[in-house]
């Protein structure tokens, strides 16, 4: 529910590198690409975008026989690369081969120091509450098999050095490095590290940041590959050759899949808004003033116009649930995740961008009970207008009457439809909505014997 990140690239789908989304998404997203921030490729990408896993380790000591080609070739791609991006190099950048097994060792141990397991449990929880992965989704070990099937390479700026997978066709490995080295490029100028560790509890701005770094190098090796003609067929030669498998993105679930792309598709739209409008220099200058949220990647102008999120707090709701709740995640979700949420069941992708395009902010607190497991989400949310609260309102009321199909609305003349609607479901707890001007509180999950109407005004902060 934060917003989604991810960072990694593949010559046919990029990405970000972080574990976590919605919140969940997000942090799902920004751990993908926290886990491949330092800048790995993905195998997905010709065809679509690239993406990017650094780990935060050094490589082993064997020497891979193809490292010799990839040494040979860096040199004159980055000195391509910074001519394209108007960025000197400030120093060279070393190179290699790594195989397979060598690049999952690299994931684990990055995805090990980017979150912990109390993190990737918030992440699986969030994701299966909102309905977003099935039941029995196990989010860590999906992680690992998708980046190591997507990663192509990786740029690391701990180390800075960049490796590339060495099942790789060499005639389509110089897009790849292209965009890995505009990463090096960015890390000598603007220190990619900060990146690296982001605050918690906004994880949609940590995603606008990535969607920069990943957007940054994909449009540049746009322009590095239409140099010259042969770069896009090698790259799809690449692209389809044996070994460069896409079955694990294709079959993710829909929301874990759009928002590790976000970074590199959506993020790419966003780069090219500013550079149409400044250039390679106004591109620059955002790294000193980062895009502070998914709805400036989204809308380009909010970001020019400095439009800032409205903050948003939801206290601390564990006394009035009862004995054994804990608070798991708190974050922010974000327009593109409440896109991803509502539209999950909706399936009306315009219904369900408008719906979340009059985002202004929010924050989401997310409980568990240590003893039955039952979950509570909390969410409160704040919107331009009224008019965008309530549009909000009821597309969210669709999604949840679909997310919760033996939901049992209250129809009670007490319950004013209109501005709060209630639902019983089957094992899962009360789904409570509320409007209040510009303000949308959403409970999910609410065991039976509490008192809805304090846990509302807490959430609202009428109480």
């Amino acid at each position: 529910m934060s917003r989604v990140s991810a960072d990694y690239k593949s010559e046919r789908l990029e990405m970000s590198k972080r574990n976590k989304m919605p919140g969940a998404l997000k942090r799902c997203a920004a751990l993908l690409c926290a886990v491949a921030l330092a800048g790995g490729l993905l195998a997905t990408g010709a065809r679509q975008a690239a993406a990017q896993v650094a780990a935060p380790q050094r490589p082993t000591a064997a020497v891979n026989p193809r490292s010799a080609s990839v040494v040979a070739a860096t040199s004159e791609v980055l000195k391509e690369t910074g001519e394209i991006r108007q960025l000197g190099v400030l120093r060279a950048v070393k190179s290699g081969a790594q195989s397979r097994a060598e690049i999952e060792r690299m994931l684990v141990r990055n995805l090990d120091e980017q979150s912990t397991p109390a993190e990737l449990h918030a992440s699986e929880v969030a994701l299966k509450k909102l309905g977003l992965v099935p039941a029995d989704f196990q989010f860590r070990s999906f992680l690992i098999e998708l980046l190591t099937e997507q990663v192509a390479g990786y740029y690391e700026p701990k180390t800075q050095e960049f490796y590339l997978a060495d099942w790789i066709d060499l005639d389509g490995q110089q897009p790849v490095m292209a965009h890995e080295l505009t990463h090096a490029l960015q890390d000598q100028h603007f220190n990619l590290l900060r990146f690296s560790k982001w605050p918690k509890g906004d994880s949609d701005a940590e995603l606008a940041a990535h969607a920069l770094v990943e957007g940054d190098a994909t449009l540049v090796m746009t322009f590095y590959v239409m140099r010259d003609l042969k770069r896009v067929a090698a790259m799809m030669k690449s692209a389809n050759a044996e070994g460069a498998s896409s079955e694990k993105i294709e079959r993710a679930p829909r929301a874990i899949r759009e928002s590790l792309l976000f970074p590199y598709k959506q993020g790419m739209d966003f780069v090219s808004q500013v550079y149409r409008r400044g250039g390679w220099p106004l591109i620059s200058e955002a790294y000193k003033a980062l895009p502070q949220s998914s709805e400036q990647i989204l809308h380009p102008e909010k970001y020019f116009a400095r439009e800032a999120p409205v903050k948003v707090d939801v206290p601390e709701l564990a006394e009035l649930l009862g004995k054994n709740w804990t608070r798991l995640d708190y974050d922010v979700n974000g327009e593109w995740s409440y896109f991803q949420i509502l539209d999950e069941y909706l399936r009306a992708e315009k219904e369900s961008q408008k719906a979340a395009a009059g985002w202004g902010g929010d924050r989401f607190a997310l409980y568990e009970n240590r003893t039955t497991r039952n979950v509570l989400l909390a969410q409160l949310t704040a919107w331009d207008t009224a008019t965008d609260a309530a549009e909000f309102f009821d597309a969210y009321v669709r999604r949840t009457e679909r997310r919760y199909k033996d939901a049992i609305a209250d129809t009670r003349a007490s319950v004013p439809t209109e501005t709060r609607r209630v639902w019983r479901t089957t094992g899962e707890g009360l789904v409570v909505m509320e409007r209040q001007g510009a303000r949308v509180a959403i409970l999910e999950g609410v065991p039976e014997k509490t008192n809805v109407s304090a846990l509302l005004k807490k959430v609202l902060g009428t109480s």
